[in-house]
């Protein structure tokens, strides 16, 4: 969620920490801050809101220093003003912080009653403020931060550096991802961040700190050590991450580039997977026996949970394979018996989402084999799998997934043929036939994207609702679910999802002349339901707009609007589905000028439970 950066170098660092910081907008803030030391003096600029509120402070204001923190601040503790914003001081000790400290209203009392007085409502100023009493107490920097590690309850990844000390850094991990940047012979320097992609522009030899790490910086080393003050090693790999280009094209919103990079990003995803000259899935890689394997547990949050409910339809009915699918914030609660010799699928488009790895850490313990669907393939879940699906969708910037969730669909539908075929559900001419529909869906996206002026036009009247209902039946359920949320998600109208069966279990209660309603219904073996049901929303007034590759005629009912969609085999209907939800939700929020890639109380990575 939040974003870290730290500098060790040679030259001023200010610049360069808020332009580490903008590769971090897309994790979603409020507030961002810096601070430097300079002829040994501490000092910090903050500003409440975007980057460039602090870039004006800084060129009022300018920050010298070879030596800096920086951080862009999502709120947990204490409302996103300036005051709570990153870094936080205590006497010489400044300190950034991602993370949730669980016991901070115990250790706050603790140092009030010891004459620390707090200036946030923030959990980290407890941080700083321990560092700085044990160092009252006559400890040295790196004592004073081992010490008070020891203190904290929760996850957090954090940097420090000290007054008077102008080549020392200090991090730590417990939870929380954290890299560390190595510089070279004609760059001399350290850097610490987030992730690999914030340190890009400075470095690709990184190394991750495990759980319980907490790492020593000079400018020229870096001493890590494990929870126990035992100095350890951890690999120096190559980073791909400078090889990302974050930037908007020629279109007016990152979300909008990555809804129309899906077709690009889909073939490149498909092709890892298939063998276009056989019409086969190749997953050689992949080190499981799904023939013999009982159940799969999958486990995923947000929208990569609905992309879970979708691989559930498409593994038990092409696989033949039971599933098991939980948002990973209640799996990891419930301690879910496990069967032996299972497996368990993680999907996340970060690799970070920290209730997914506690899940992770769960299904480990019940000696599960784990695989993960991620989309970088650095991150911390995929570090922690047995076998990681790659998703090869590139950065995705908007918080509101699009292509990441489109090539989650893409390997779970070639995951599907891979299991049918070693369970004897699929045979050679079925696979030939799946892998072709398959192939031919970056073709038919890209249709259904060159009539996007007419959802443009259909949005401007949906951005006059204040509430909408999503449905869907059998395996477009699940893409309604999505529709709804990125409706919520950026424009901040309600919208809900049904199934649609379930209409008139309570649902219907909500229709009227004013109401929308989304219905999703691909020509399947479920659409005549649909259109049962479709006909009920119809005969009280409901305003109805059909998403369907079925001619209009075939509702029955009177239309509000359609979007007609490519004529495609129905295993791949759920990606070809995806896309006039997500153009919905786009074109509305623009009309409402809502801030379409980074809309409010929203982490693109949500790294905090």
């Amino acid at each position: 969620m939040c974003g870290i950066v730290g500098i060790i170098g040679t030259e001023p660092v200010a610049e360069r920490l808020v332009d580490a910081l903008k590769r971090l907008e897309y994790r979603g803030y409020d507030s961002a801050g810096v601070a430097t030391i300079h002829n040994h003096v501490l000092d910090r600029r903050r500003a409440k809101g975007k980057l460039k509120e602090l870039e004006k402070r800084l060129h009022t204001e300018p920050l010298e220093g070879m030596i800096g923190i920086g951080h862009t601040r999502w709120a947990t503790h204490g409302k996103p003003t300036e005051v709570n914003a990153h870094p936080h001081i205590s006497g010489g000790v400044s300190v950034v912080h991602n993370g949730i400290i669980e016991n901070f209203k115990t250790l706050r009392a603790e140092l009030e009653a010891d004459g620390y007085v707090f200036e946030t409502e923030t959990d980290t100023e407890v941080i700083a403020h321990l560092i700085a009493r044990e160092m009252t107490r006559g400890a040295e920097p790196q004592q004073a931060v081992q010490t008070s590690l020891t203190h904290l309850e929760g996850a957090f990844a954090l940097a420090v550096i000290f007054a008077g000390h102008e080549d020392l850094m200090i991090g730590a991990r417990r939870g929380s991802p954290f890299a560390i940047g190595y510089g070279n012979d004609e760059e001399p320097g350290m850097y610490i961040g987030s992730d690999a992609i914030a340190l890009a522009p400075f470095t690709n030899k990184i190394s991750y700190l495990e759980d319980g790490d907490w790492v020593v910086l000079t400018k020229n080393s870096a001493a890590i050590y494990d929870e126990d003050g035992a100095e350890v090693s951890r690999k120096i790999s190559l980073s791909q991450a400078g090889a990302l280009i974050v930037d908007k094209g020629n279109h007016r919103h990152f979300m909008a580039k990555e809804i129309h990079e899906q077709p690009d990003v889909i073939s490149r995803t498909l092709s890892h997977y298939i063998d276009l000259g056989a019409e086969r899935v190749d997953f050689s890689e992949l080190d499981i026996d799904f023939k013999t394997l009982p159940r799969l547990t999958v486990s995923a949050c947000g929208t990569a949970y609905y992309a879970g409910l979708v691989g559930k339809y498409l593994i038990e009915r092409w696989g033949g394979l039971p599933v098991d699918v939980d948002i990973a914030s209640e799996f990891r609660y419930r301690e879910p018996l496990m069967a032996d010799g299972g497996a368990a699928l993680f999907i996340s488009q970060s690799g970070e989402t920290a209730d997914s790895l506690a899940s992770l850490s769960y299904c480990k313990s019940k000696a599960q084999k784990i695989i993960s669907i991620v989309n970088v393939q650095e991150s911390s879940i995929a570090r922690e799998s047995d076998e990681v699906l790659p998703t090869l969708a590139g950065p995705e910037i908007g918080v509101a997934s699009t292509k990441a969730f489109t090539c989650q669909l893409t390997v779970l539908a070639a995951l599907a043929i891979h299991i049918g075929v070693q369970r004897g559900v699929i045979n050679e001419a079925l696979e030939k036939e799946l892998v072709r529909s398959l192939v031919e869906v970056p073709r038919l996206i890209s249709e259904v994207l060159s009539h996007e002026s007419d959802i443009d036009d259909l949005s401007s009247q949906l951005s006059h609702a204040k509430d909408v209902l999503y449905l869907g039946r059998g395996v477009s359920f699940p893409i309604a679910l999505e529709g709804a949320l990125k409706l919520k998600e950026i424009s901040y109208i309600h919208a809900e999802a049904y199934a649609a069966g379930e209409l008139k279990h309570g649902p219907i209660a909500l229709i009227d002349e004013t109401m929308p309603v989304i219905v999703v219904a691909p020509e399947d073996d479920l659409f005549d339901k649909t259109i049962s049901n479709m006909q009920e929303v119809a005969a009280r007034g409901g305003r109805i707009i059909f998403i369907s590759d079925a001619d209009g005629e075939a509702a029955g009912c009177e239309l509000s609007s359609m979007i007609k969609l490519p004529k495609a085999h129905t295993f791949v209907s759920p990606l070809i589905s995806a896309i006039p939800v997500q153009l919905l939700a786009y074109y509305t929020a623009v009309h409402m000028g809502t801030d379409v890639d980074q809309p409010r109380n929203l982490a693109k990575s949500v790294t905090v439970e």
